[in-house]
């Protein structure tokens, strides 16, 4: 995903108020505004502008987001900004005017379409890339489809997310696969050492490496290529979980060397909710079978994983207005500014006595999500989760695992500097509240 260029860069400026057909006289203030923050931002460099507060400003005007909380979980779903959102509002009254005709004869019309887009962004094929609703759904057509047989190993990672263990402790059960299963030591920085706990597990037997490219319980980022490379070298085929790297960073699904990859839409493009898709390599498709059964479950065709049954199509033809907002700010722009968000406040409160990071603030190995803990007698993720909200009304989650512990916090694009510090005051204040809070019991 290459940085724009002048040209482009103005192109996509004028594409905001052009493709959402309003004029110069009925665009609304904030997309006016946004359109010049735009056309005066092309020449800063996407490290310059990663802390430019009025640039994000504008960007954050764009979206609906509540002044009342301070949303720090984007983590599972985003919000959507308002031009995604009135366009699934439109589509949506499309399709109530008289449904069977405008779902199946208009806006069906416009997936292939749909598909080109998102391919361009995954840089692959539009041949290999199918509609979803969500990554679970994109995945467990894989994990299902793959035609395994009894003793046929799949290397699988304890902090992967819980909906693909299940589906793979599914297959282990009625198929009789073997799981082999690696404990990852997070947060790391060791490129060398999560790839040898990987490879190290690859045996004769092993068909199928199932790799989370962001594992999301605190965002620890896999070198992926490498693991595909060396299963490739044994003829291992590869799987990678998309879910939270899509619109995240900058990479496109072949630079990964998979051979499959599913993703949502509603976490890191902004699609609204419900919106996914499913990545085969052209030559895997054939023999992988559709989890919703296909008129030839052994065609070549991709379309043969979106027999869905009648699903919102309202949902799916907006997402075409989350990529144009996704362009509009620039691949690299948006990944430098999700970086800059996480290590502005950890930074800012790495010094606190006692305070724990499940996340790296390295390049390549963390980006927008993270993870803080406190090591205080008696002290869970879930005290540090509900101080945060009753006091300060900061809305992240807490985690509670057997190596994970601590409160996620996941800024995005509409997040600004101001909102972190006040994150940064109650984390600075939660020790000498906790500690009072034991001497008064």
């Amino acid at each position: 995903m290459p940085t724009l260029n002048r040209r482009s860069f103005l192109q996509a400026c004028k594409a905001l108020t052009a493709g959402s057909l309003l004029s110069s006289f009925t665009q609304p203030a904030w997309s006016r505004n946004l359109h010049q923050a735009l056309q005066t931002a092309y020449d800063k460099t996407p490290e310059q502008l990663a802390s430019d507060e009025d640039f994000w400003y504008y960007i954050q005007q764009a979206y609906t987001v509540s002044p009342y909380l301070i949303n720090l979980n984007n983590g599972g779903v985003a919000p959507s900004p308002k031009t995604v959102q009135d366009a699934m509002k439109r589509h949506f009254d499309i399709c109530n005017e008289a449904p069977s005709y405008f779902m199946w004869r208009i806006l069906d019309q416009g997936r292939e379409p749909l598909r080109q887009n998102l391919a361009r962004l995954a840089g692959c094929n539009p041949e290999e890339l199918a509609i979803q609703r969500n990554a679970s759904e994109a995945l467990e057509t894989i994990i299902f489809g793959l035609p395994l047989k009894p003793g046929d190993e799949v290397v699988v990672c304890k902090q992967d997310y819980p909906n693909m263990i299940n589906a793979w402790k599914q297959r282990e059960l009625r198929d009789g696969i073997r799981l082999v299963w690696i404990n990852l030591s997070m947060p790391s920085e060791d490129a060398d050492q999560l790839v040898n706990t990987y490879t190290q597990a690859f045996t004769a037997k092993t068909k199928v490496v199932h790799l989370t490219h962001v594992i999301n319980w605190n965002g620890q980022m896999l070198p992926v290529r490498r693991i595909a490379d060396a299963a490739h070298q044994k003829g291992i085929e590869v799987i990678v979980d998309g879910a939270h790297s899509f619109a995240h960073f900058q990479f496109t699904i072949p630079e990964l060397g998979a051979d499959y990859f599913g993703t949502s839409l509603h976490k890191w493009l902004s699609a609204c909710i419900g919106a996914g898709f499913l990545y085969v390599k052209k030559e895997k498709i054939k023999s992988l079978y559709p989890l919703f059964a296909a008129p030839d479950a052994k065609a070549d065709d991709i379309r043969k994983f979106e027999h869905l049954g009648t699903r919102p199509f309202f949902i799916e033809q907006a997402v075409g207005k989350a990529i144009e907002f996704y362009e509009m700010i620039g691949a690299q722009r948006k990944e430098q500014r999700l970086f800059f968000l996480k290590n502005y406040w950890m930074n800012k409160v790495k010094d606190i006595p006692g305070i724990q990071f499940g996340t790296s603030m390295k390049p390549g190995f963390g980006c927008a999500i993270g993870l803080v803990s406190f090591n205080l007698p008696g002290v869970k993720a879930v005290d540090l989760d509900a101080f945060l909200w009753n006091r300060y009304k900061i809305h992240g989650t807490h985690l509670e695992r057997e190596d994970i512990r601590g409160v996620r916090l996941t800024p995005n694009v509409y997040t600004t500097t101001k909102q972190l510090d006040v994150l940064v005051e109650g984390i600075q204040a939660f020790p000498d509240f906790w500690r009072n809070s034991k001497k008064g019991k």
